[in-house]
């Protein structure tokens, strides 16, 4: 049968009035366009960045001392190793640089681990050099201990600072970070975002559909849907009634499907709740709640400080041969105190000659004064000196 003839049998079967048709376009973009493909690191992820960095800078803001164990108490001590620590661990980076590099290496690229070699000069602590987490490796050796490798070049763990978060299971001594425990929730947020710029970078998304008779060749083509458009629907001013004949036009008013709709926010904001919790830091941090100052010093004592003494631990045992010596962080500037609190707390002090008033001034971020470097008593706020010179102890006239 030839084409024309099947063509005019099929015009024959239609049932009466159904020469017209409707045009229908199929769009080539489909869900699948939509879907999240290829491999995203941690790194890469901003939730993720986010909660790993104020973790590195909390942990780089704090000064790190230099300690002695005397008999009178722990003091602070200050000399060549606790400057190249505290202040220039090498030529290149800042105290605060360095540590940031540190956390931020052992909770993202290094899976738990980070390696700093240490430079000596005629057996003086010269720098602390970072090992980038490509350039390490870490093989067992023996029934417990292991060697660590820096470019192919083998180093006994003793010469080398192995900063570790989150310890193994099988190797204590190699940390296994969160890489697994944040996959799913990194793919989850990496698809939120794929879709939702998918959806607003859409352009088939409609406001109003017309729909038109196919069988007229003047609509058969781009050039005459322009062209109706212009005559029948675009208008010199806003609010205009359209014109349009009643046989040839139908006019839908279509409501776009919105972020809303997809119920996106929820599941973002769910995700983001889970790498608070993963990498227990407060929701707050990632934008989701609002800022509570009990949480947050709750956040500094119990997530940055054991952190940051592993550190400190790493640092001691490495670094220091004195069993007299060790390093410690300083927390007191990352928790939040109202000014309030610190005024009553170091009025406290003071009182029962626990501390000088210039030390209370530090507290509240001003310069010393020579007169307040005195112990005061609480009678009649008098030197710790003079308090046998009362005159009820003396038995004078107000005794």
């Amino acid at each position: 049968m030839s084409k024309t003839k099947a063509q005019r049998n099929n015009a024959r079967d239609r049932p009466e009035g159904s020469d017209k048709r409707s045009v229908v376009w199929v769009t080539e973009q489909s869900l699948d366009t939509l879907e999240s493909k290829g491999y995203t690191t941690l790194a890469h992820n901003p939730e993720i960045m986010a909660a790993v960095d104020i973790i590195a800078r909390l942990v780089g803001a704090m000064t790190i001392h230099l300690m002695r164990n005397t008999e009178k108490g722990d003091v602070r001590i200050n000399n060549g190793i606790s400057e190249i620590v505290d202040i220039r661990p090498n030529p290149y980076m800042t105290r605060s640089n360095f540590i940031r590099w540190v956390v931020r290496t052992m909770l993202l690229e290094g899976d738990g681990n980070c390696v700093v070699l240490p430079k000596t000069h005629r057996g003086y602590l010269a720098s602390l050099n970072p090992v980038p987490a490509a350039y390490t490796s870490f093989i067992p050796d023996g029934d417990f201990g292991y060697k660590v490798y820096i470019a192919g070049k083998e180093y006994d763990p003793s010469d080398v600072l192995h900063f570790v978060s989150n310890p193994g299971t099988y190797y204590p001594w190699m940390g296994e970070g969160y890489r697994v425990s944040l996959k799913d929730v990194a793919d989850n947020l990496k698809q939120a975002s794929t879709t939702a710029k998918g959806f607003m970078s859409s352009k088939w998304k409609p406001s109003l559909i017309v729909k038109v008779d196919a069988l007229t060749d003047e609509f058969a083509s781009p050039e005459g849907r322009r062209k109706l458009l212009d005559d029948y629907i675009k208008t010199g001013g806003a609010g205009e009634p359209w014109l349009i004949p009643a046989e040839q036009f139908s006019v839908e008013q279509v409501k776009p499907l919105s972020l809303s709709d997809l119920a996106l926010n929820g599941f973002v904001e769910l995700d983001k709740k889970t790498v608070a919790s993963i990498l227990h830091v407060p929701a707050f941090v990632l934008g989701v709640g609002e800022f509570k100052r009990d949480e947050w010093n709750n956040f500094i004592s119990t997530s940055i400080m054991p952190l940051a003494q592993g550190i400190q631990q790493e640092l001691t045992r490495k670094l220091l041969i004195s069993p007299e010596l060790y390093f410690r962080f300083n927390p007191r500037s990352l928790m939040n105190y109202d000014i309030k609190d610190l005024v009553e707390a170091g009025a406290e002090m003071v009182d029962r000659m626990a501390m000088r008033r210039n030390e209370w001034r530090d507290w509240m971020g001003l310069e010393p004064d020579p007169d307040m470097d005195a112990l005061l008593a609480l009678e009649n706020y008098i030197p710790a000196d003079r308090l046998g010179d009362q005159k009820k102890l003396t038995g004078g006239e107000n005794g």
